[in-house]
């Protein structure tokens, strides 16, 4: 991976990651749990909610798998972006994107022993920058796997346990 594809795949994490922290801490500071405002009448409400469970309310208090699963999909991000290194931005973008969701509401469920979620739509379970993330990350991921040609056209096969990427830099494919 080139130093600046790192670097952008870096920031767009960063970036997620801190605007999902910061909203999550206002509304922690502003508002009590279960208190609710409206942001555009009849179509969105600020809402506290503390969500211990997972997506609608899912294996709810069930912390220690909820943190396992999201340490899981970060390890198995971090290993495509190394060993396989996706050509495609839009690849980057949507495992980055999946990685800040993920990191953003890990943070929460371990320090705080739930997630802080407060945008409601009133018709949909109440959610945060994180879960917005999460969703577009894999909605563009679904898009590039099945519209995206160069993970199809590849007649390469996947690498042996002992190969190094190309996209490693020279120092480490010459085992310096």
């Amino acid at each position: 991976m080139t130093k600046r594809r790192a670097i952008f795949l870096a920031a767009t994490m960063f970036g997620i990651i801190v605007a999902d922290q910061v909203t999550k801490g206002l509304v922690r500071a502003t508002m009590e749990l279960g208190e609710s405002r409206p942001v555009i009448e009849g179509i969105l409400w600020l809402t506290r909610v503390k969500n211990t469970g997972a997506a609608f309310g899912m294996l709810r208090d069930h912390q220690w798998l909820l943190v396992s699963v999201a340490v899981v999909v970060l390890a198995a991000i971090g290993l495509v972006v190394v060993r396989f290194c996706p050509e495609s931005g839009l690849a980057r973008t949507a495992l980055a994107m999946i990685a800040a969701g993920a990191s953003g509401n890990l943070i929460d469920r371990v320090f705080l022993g739930g997630v802080t979620d407060f945008l409601d739509a009133g018709w949909w379970p109440v959610f945060n920058v994180a879960d917005v993330s999460l969703d577009i990350g894999v909605a563009l991921l679904v898009f590039w796997l099945i519209f995206g040609h160069e993970h199809r056209t590849s007649t390469s096969t996947v690498p042996s346990a002992d190969a190094v990427p190309e996209c490693m830099p020279n120092a480490a494919r010459d085992g310096d």
